[in-house]
């Protein structure tokens, strides 16, 4: 099967960067062939696309993406595209915390090589790659320095704070993040997931099948984008962002929907997958960063 061709005008389009939308157009592309999406049902879907770009008033691409994944639900009556792939990444991660987690535990610094862990699971993103390689990340990870290291700053707002919340990314990713807990042992820490399925990132069902319920609680955010958009936040989940002493945000998708937050709370802890993400952050593609946003007065 032939996909159609997926060229789009990026006239007017003001608020979101043109190679932001090529990136949505692709990871479609590839759900058009693995679903074998008829050709008229990918029309459908691409003047939908190109009505919500011109029409639709949002303020991060996760917003985008959300819409985008609710209509190809619609349209293939798939519920869960990517339900395979997180259910591989869960099984793939699952492995390898248990080949990994007696080397943190041995480690002479396992804070470190915890949170190392945790940043390589993130190229765990089938809504950024189609594939890739998470034992060849792994050792990347640990060979490296990261180009933004705010790690010791972490460590000890990890120990000051009574109360973390915890923002999750990706399926498999998870497993990670629960290495990373299990290695802190915080008393109190609160583990966010997104409201509903989009693309591979964690549900409450990724959380209960890790367990991640034995080192944090765990809520939904109230919002099925693949991000943390605060003002489309359930009450609930803003309860807790608000009176949380320390807030990790993992993933690039959480990065978008809160850059712009001017909080000094936050660490960003990711691998940086896009041209666009690196010229933000002023470091290449490809590297991995433990950043604390300096509060703007």
């Amino acid at each position: 099967m032939t996909t159609m061709d997926m060229d789009t005008s990026t006239e007017n389009l003001t608020v979101i960067d043109p190679r932001c939308y090529d990136c949505l157009l692709r990871t479609y592309q590839r759900l058009f062939v693995k679903f074998e999406i008829p050709a008229f049902k990918q029309h459908d879907f691409l003047n939908y696309f190109r009505k919500l770009i011109k029409t639709g008033n949002f303020a991060t691409t996760p917003e985008i993406q959300r819409e985008l994944s609710i209509r190809f639900c619609s349209i293939s009556g798939v519920d869960d595209p990517f339900a395979e792939e997180k259910a591989e990444s869960n099984r793939i991660a699952s492995v390898l915390y248990n080949e990994w987690k007696p080397k943190v535990m041995a480690s002479d610094n396992p804070f470190e090589l915890a949170l190392r862990l945790s940043i390589a699971g993130n190229i765990m993103d089938y809504g950024a790659n189609n594939s890739f390689d998470i034992h060849q990340t792994i050792e990347y990870v640990n060979s490296v320095d990261f180009a933004i290291d705010h790690t010791d700053l972490l460590q000890q707002e990890i120990n000051r704070a009574n109360t973390i919340l915890y923002l999750g990314d990706n399926a498999g990713e998870i497993v990670f993040d629960k290495l990373f807990l299990e290695t802190i042992n915080h008393p109190d820490v609160t583990y966010a997931v997104r409201g509903g399925i989009t693309l591979n990132d964690v549900t409450f069902k990724d959380a209960g099948l890790i367990k991640m319920s034995t080192v944090a609680r765990v809520i939904s955010n109230g919002f099925d984008a693949p991000s943390t958009v605060i003002a489309r936040s359930s009450a609930k989940f803003l309860a807790e962002y608000h009176s949380a002493d320390l807030i990790i945000s993992k993933g690039q998708g959480n990065l978008e929907g809160l850059m712009n937050e001017n909080d000094p709370r936050i660490f960003f802890l990711l691998m940086v997958k896009c041209d666009l993400m690196a010229e933000k952050l002023h470091v290449e593609k490809g590297s991995f960063v433990v950043y604390n946003k300096p509060k703007i007065p």
